[in-house]
């Protein structure tokens, strides 16, 4: 957890911070290599979030700087 995840989830009452760690969970960021984390392994949070986006970032697998897909991964 980064200083800002410890921040919110300190500031936020239990339950929030739950919900928001799980939900963060669910929102994955792919890069065009295939590697895929969670928004929140990758230090970010997303919360009552709708859309799907695109971010520009490193890779940490394959070294490369692209645009990585970000979008929410139901359970089947």
């Amino acid at each position: 957890m980064n200083k800002l995840q410890a921040f919110f989830v300190k500031m936020m009452p239990a339950a929030w911070a739950r919900e928001m760690e799980a939900e963060s969970r669910q929102w994955m960021v792919r890069c065009t290599c295939g590697f895929e984390r969670s928004v929140w392994d990758s230090g970010g949070m997303r919360w009552k979030a709708h859309a799907a986006r695109r971010q520009y970032r490193l890779c940490p697998q394959c070294g490369e700087k692209t645009w990585h897909a970000v979008y929410l991964k139901r359970e089947a």
